[in-house]
Formats: C-alpha cells, sequence, structure tokens
C-alpha cells in the first residue's frame, strides 16, 4: 500500500510541472498576475523573458516525464526508479530556483511548495536505502 501511495505521489508530482510548462508557454494562467517564469534572476537578463519561457517550457517537460516514468517504475517494481525519481528531483529543484524570479513575493506561485517537495524527496530517497 504505501508503494502505491508513493508512486502516485511521484506521478502526481511530475504531472503538476505540466502545470507550470502550460504556464511558461502562455497556454493558461495559474493566476490572473503570475508572469511566472519572466524575470527570472538567472536566465531573463541574459536571454530574454521569451527565450526564457522556451527553456522554462522544455524544462518543466523533463521534469515532468522523469517524475511519471520513475513513479511508474516504483509502481511496476523496477530497480532504477529511485535514481530516476532522486534525478528528477534534483533537477526540479535547480530549475525552480534558477527560474525564480528574485523576490519574495508569493514563493508559492514560482514552485516554492515544488522545491519543498523535491527537497523532501531527494533527502528521503537518499536516506532510505
Amino acid at each position: 500500500m504505501l508503494t502505491f501511495i508513493v508512486g502516485a505521489f511521484v506521478v502526481l508530482h511530475g504531472l503538476v510541472h505540466l502545470l507550470y510548462f502550460a504556464q511558461s508557454r502562455r497556454l493558461l494562467e495559474l493566476r490572473p498576475d503570475l508572469r511566472w517564469p519572466d524575470g527570472s534572476w538567472a536566465f531573463s537578463r541574459l536571454l530574454g523573458d521569451e527565450t526564457t519561457r522556451q527553456l522554462a517550457s522544455i524544462a518543466c517537460l523533463v521534469a515532468a516525464g522523469s517524475f511519471v516514468a520513475g513513479g511508474a517504475g516504483l509502481l511496476l517494481g523496477q530497480d532504477w526508479w529511485r535514481a530516476l525519481v532522486v534525478g528528477a528531483a534534483a533537477f526540479s529543484a535547480v530549475i525552480i530556483a534558477l527560474l525564480w524570479n528574485g523576490t519574495r513575493r508569493p514563493l508559492s506561485d514560482q514552485g516554492g511548495i515544488g522545491l519543498l517537495i523535491d527537497l523532501a524527496l531527494v533527502v528521503a530517497l537518499l536516506i532510505q536505502r
């Protein structure tokens, strides 16, 4: 039962990245005044907001696919699931940090809760072998 819960959680966490993909592609607005990832401290000045949005879209798809595959691997009893989920969580945490706009104005809109989930997954999966 715990395997099913953890596997489903990992898959669902991956699917949330698709919402951020849609936000970065401007297919939907998660909130009316949310402009994520515009203003990224790491990319916007260097690449511009349009290119940053494209980069964010690709990164969100990679993270989503990795989490979904890792969660499916766990549910199917595959040995490789743990490495994939740790890698996906580390990648997701890095992209959230790099796409942050540098302000405290609400971190939850910029993946702050996802960052906490990513860090918890990395720590839990590295400790629990």
